[in-house]
Order: structure tokens, then sequence, then C-alpha cells
């Protein structure tokens, strides 16, 4: 057991710092920045996530999202990475750090993530290569969220972490790099996770066409047959005149964690209002034609933020109850030399357990698609978001200009913070 002059020493700490912030109140202001300066909150999260120590992977989430924010994907990929290898780090909680989350607060082990948020870390930073115009790069990020889902899978883990948006932008850059039955597979996987997301209708049928797997073919025709085969879809010299357009959007705010006021040491998830719940697409041809299509939800980070917590809540009760069990202990061993140092230490070290609150906090609301098959040339292209009842609410992307390319794929990015 700790001696009884480290646990003075340790009550000591306590007691000065009870009143010390929790994650959600030290990266407020970098969240709240992001909205009008995302600048700024780098400059905020940069110090945080630079310092070594049991917070510094949530940091590095939230820094490398800012970055990526911010339009700085070159330095946003670099932090992903590093948080990459962080996450991956196995059993790297100290035997100290796990005594003082049983005596004092989970907050004291090193935080690494959930199983759904360690598969975004890839996901995201495909995009900032794809916005770096470095395909190959984005690929091999792809082929990383893959390996990590089917470890997952493999390893009997819960099947909410499983992620579409993952699958279905997968699915999407190997398609673009004419990987046609890989991409096949992954739109299937899409689908097992999220039947009810309207595009993968006409993707498994283009895909197993793409894939020369006929037999597929005649399955997803059977299962939906209003789907009509369009022309491009087996005909090589009318797709050499097309190309395509993906948007990425990413609305909104996820669920953050808070104290549950009936019992202070456990966490809750408290939503997050957004104005702005969908995406449109304008786009404008050469010939001053324009047309419109809005984005599709694939991936509600609040619904899987929610299960994540519910499938850890058994462990964090057995841990606490553990965590009172040891400061039982630890107090009564020192109430046994001193009997106001006893209590002292029983009160101190109930008044630090508190739930803990670090979560990666500026992942969106949801992940979003809108896709666009167009004939070869260049584009005006706007994006708007789109409140609850479809109106306007401001542009998320001002216009610009894209080329489509024969049997190539433009991405477009978006975010959302309101």
């Amino acid at each position: 057991m700790i001696s009884a002059l480290r646990i003075t020493l340790k009550i000591g700490i306590v007691i000065l710092t009870s009143g010390c912030a929790t994650y959600q109140s030290e990266v407020d202001t970098a969240r709240r920045a992001l909205r009008d300066n995302p600048l700024h909150a780098v400059e905020i999260l940069k110090p945080k996530a630079e310092a070594e120590g049991r917070d510094q992977l949530v940091y590095l989430l939230d820094y490398a999202t800012a970055l990526q924010a911010a339009g700085r994907y070159d330095e946003s990929a670099r932090a992903f990475l590093q948080a990459e290898r962080l996450a991956d780090l196995k059993d790297y909680h100290s035997v100290s750090q796990v005594a003082a989350s049983l005596a004092l607060s989970e907050e004291m082990v090193q935080y690494k993530g959930d199983d759904f948020e360690k598969v975004l870390i890839n996901g995201l930073n495909a995009i900032n290569y794809l916005e770096l115009g470095q395909f190959e790069n984005a690929v091999v990020q792809v082929r990383a969220v893959n390996n990590k889902l089917n470890a997952l899978r493999t390893d009997e883990r819960p099947a909410f972490n499983q992620s579409p948006f993952a699958f279905y932008l997968g699915a999407v850059l190997f398609e673009a790099d004419r990987d046609f039955d890989n991409a096949y597979i992954l739109y299937t996987k899409a689908y097992e996770v999220a039947p009810d997301y309207p595009p993968l209708r006409s993707d498994l049928i283009r895909a197993a066409i793409q894939a020369q797997r006929p037999d597929q073919v005649e399955r997803w025709k059977k299962v939906f047959p209003d789907i009509e085969i369009r022309p491009e879809w087996r005909d090589r010299k009318l797709r050499e005149q097309l190309g395509e357009m993906v948007l990425v959007y990413q609305q909104g705010w996820g669920p953050r964690k808070a104290q549950r006021p009936e019992a202070p040491r456990f966490p809750m998830l408290v939503p997050v209002a957004s104005s702005i719940q969908r995406a449109r697409v304008h786009l404008t041809n050469e010939k001053g034609e324009t047309q419109s299509f809005e984005s599709h939800r694939i991936y509600s980070i609040e619904d899987i933020a929610v299960k994540a917590l519910e499938d850890d809540y058994s462990r964090l009760v057995a841990s606490r109850m553990g965590g009172v069990a040891t400061k039982a202990v630890l107090a009564d061993q020192l109430r046994q030399k001193n009997e106001a140092l006893g209590e002292l230490a029983w009160i101190a070290m109930n008044l630090a357990d508190r739930a803990d609150l670090r979560q990666w906090s500026t992942l969106p609301a949801s992940f979003q698609l809108a896709r666009q098959s167009l004939p070869v040339g260049r584009y005006k292209i706007r994006v708007e978001g789109l409140d609850l009842y479809g109106n306007s609410a401001g542009d998320l992307v001002t216009e610009r200009e894209i080329e489509v390319k024969a049997r190539k794929k433009v991405f477009v990015h978006a975010r959302s913070f309101d």
C-alpha cells in the first residue's frame, strides 16, 4: 500500500487542485474559436497537444481537427499520425496511474480513446490527404481503417464500432483507384451497418457491375427493383466522358460529456444543438446551366457515442466501486495513525472522484456525403448549409472552380460549427 506520507502529500495536492478545470472547460475556449477563427483554436490547443502526459492524445485529436478546419492539412495529417501512434500503444497505463485512479478519479489514467474514435483518426486523415492532392496517401489511410475494423470484428468488439462512413469513403476511393473488387466489398460492408443510406442502392449495383460479379448484380437488382441501371455503368466509352464530384461534409458538434447531477462520479452525454442540418451543393457548368443536390447522413457520432458510453458503463461502475473500497482502506490506515488525517483523506479522495469527461469533443454530430456524376469540364461549385426546414443558413464553401476529369473524382470538404 502507499505509505501514509505519500497519501498525505496526495491529499494536499487534491485539496489544492480540487477546483481545477475539467477537460471540457479546458477545451471550451478553443471549441468556441473554431466557429469564427480556427487559427486561434490552433494556437490554444498546440501547447496542450505537445505536452506529454496522460491527456496528450485527447488534445492531439482536437488539435488535428482544428488544423484541418483552418485549412492547414499537412500539419493536421502529421498530428493525426502522431495521435494514431499514441492510440495504438498497448498497456501504457502505469501502476501508479491505476492506483491513483482508484484512490482519486478515472482522469488519473492515460486517455486511450474509444474504438470508434481510433477508426475515425484515419478517416479524417484521408480527408487531409485528399485536400492535399495526395490520393495514394488517402488510400493508405483507407486501408488502415479497413485493417482496424477487421481487427475489431475479429476481437468480437460491439458491432456499433463498425463505421459506415469509413467503409463508404474507402469504397469511393477504391472505386476512384479502379480497384473495383475492393470497392464492391466495402460498399457491401457499408450496407451491412447502414442499410438505410439511400445512395447505397445504386452503389451496390454499379459496383457489382464494375467488379464483374454478375451473380451479385442480379442479387441487388432483386433487392432494389426500382433502381435503373445507367448506360455508363456498363459502357466504358460512355464512362470516358464522365467524372464525379464528391462532397464530404462534417455537420455540427458531437455530444459532450458532463457529470451526472445525481452521480458526479459518472459521465453522461449532452447533445449540442446545430442550426445547420445538411448541405446543398450548387454546380454551374461552362454553359451557365445549374444543378443542385443535397447531402445524405451516413454516420451519426451522437448515436455511436451514446452506444459506446452505454457499453463502457458496467466497467465504469465496477471501477468506481473498486475506487470507493480503495479509498476506505487508505483512509482507515491513516486513521490508525491519525484520526483527523484519516477523516481528511476520506473527504478529499471522495471530493476528487469525479467523472472522466475526456473525449474527442471536436468531432461533428454527423458525417454526410453528396455525389454527382458529371460530364467532363469545368464547374463553379458552391455549398450552402440548410436548417431543419431546408432554409439557407449561409455558405459552407464559397463559390470556386473545380475541374471534372474523365473517370476521376473531385473531392470537396466542408465543416459547419453552427
